[in-house]
């Protein structure tokens, strides 16, 4: 199969194209990709270090702030629209694929007008923009949520779930010990994302005294670039902080209890490994759609929310707490989890594109 993918911006979209292209690899190893990216994000540095062929094009989303900007990004969704149909009359793709961020938008709206089949995938609860301005353009979209369909054509939907659930499934257990960590006491791990959050860490520093004498222990990742000031403070000997975790999956299966953003991707893993967890929604990102992605898990009592602004005294210490010694409800958190869980996404997104390109 040769495929032509992309998606930008964020690990959300970046990470769910790469299990994407993995599934397809494994499925059909001589298989040929193009991934196309933003000149200025994440993908630029991650993508070419899997050794896949990778292309940029110039390319902004809209501001409703600075509306003149929006001149630029205009006149650079045009062109980049006329740099793809190069790309992809010289690679000749059987389907093309669009992952999420605004970089999709030209690729997806090209694909479409030269005639290949074209499939995007939505990771969060509610849609981004340029998943549904491309709705109208593409063969097939799927959806990690089920209350997502609702913002779709009905015909052209699928539930798939979120691929990077099933390479979470397949991933093997880290060392705890790596960390400093006990191999017998329970674990809580709080993640708030690869590079942090400033003010997330800014609260945490101030709780994690409160975790003084317990007896479960703390890894905190704070972000690398939170790091240096956050491990300038005094600590309990049950918390232990670092600054990131190459392969933060693999800790993943050591928590009894994660404290987390609700970024689509961390969700999906959760779903996968069937962790209960303590959702804190960032309210600084588009729409909301954080807080939206954590009423999933609320709806089905899969989780617990709490929001950045009521993270006062000691009501994290106190929550994780509750749960901790409540190992029944841990247990229906877990059962729960079972409800969103699709544990082939991948697979079936794979079989999906299998279909389309026949």
């Amino acid at each position: 199969m040769r495929v032509i993918i992309s998606a930008g911006g964020t690990g959300g979209h970046i990470y769910p194209a790469l299990a994407i292209i993995d599934k397809i690899k494994e499925k059909e190893p001589n298989s040929e990709f193009l991934y196309i990216g933003t000149h200025n994000r994440m993908e630029k540095d991650i993508v070419p270090e899997r050794g896949i062929p990778f292309e940029t094009i110039e390319i902004y989303g809209f501001q409703r702030k600075h509306l003149l900007k929006n001149f630029k990004t205009i006149k650079c969704f045009m062109k980049g629209i006329k740099e793809v149909k190069h790309m992809m009359k010289e690679f000749k793709p059987d389907v093309v694929i669009g992952v999420g961020g605004y970089v999709t938008g030209p690729v997806i709206y090209a694909a479409k007008k030269l005639g290949y089949p074209t499939f995007i995938h939505e990771q969060n609860s509610v849609p981004g923009k340029a998943n549904l301005f491309l709705s109208k353009y593409t063969d097939k979209i799927g959806v990690s949520f089920k209350t997502t369909m609702k913002h779709f054509p009905e015909y052209k939907t699928i539930f798939t779930g979120n691929p990077c659930s099933e390479a979470a499934r397949a991933s093997k257990k880290a060392d705890k010990t790596k960390y400093g960590l006990s191999k017998d006491k329970k674990l809580v791990y709080i993640v708030m994302g690869s590079l942090g959050s400033s003010k997330m860490n800014e609260i945490l520093v101030k709780t994690m005294n409160l975790f003084q004498n317990k007896e479960y222990e703390i890894l905190f990742v704070t972000g690398k670039d939170s790091y240096e000031t956050v491990s300038k403070n005094k600590f309990p000997r049950n918390v232990f902080v670092v600054p990131y975790i190459e392969n933060q999956i693999e800790m993943m299966h050591h928590a009894d209890i994660m404290i987390t953003r609700c970024g689509a991707t961390t969700l999906s893993e959760i779903i996968a490994l069937k962790i209960p967890s303590i959702l804190i929604p960032s309210p600084y990102v588009p729409d909301n759609h954080q807080y939206k992605n954590a009423m999933d898990f609320i709806k089905q009592d899969a989780a617990v929310l709490l929001e950045e602004k009521d993270l006062k005294g000691d009501i994290l210490v106190r929550t994780v707490d509750t749960m901790i010694k409540d190992s029944e409800r841990l247990k229906m958190m877990q059962k729960n989890l079972e409800t969103l869980d699709i544990p082939n996404s991948a697979t079936i997104i794979y079989e999906t594109l299998k279909e389309m390109v026949k």
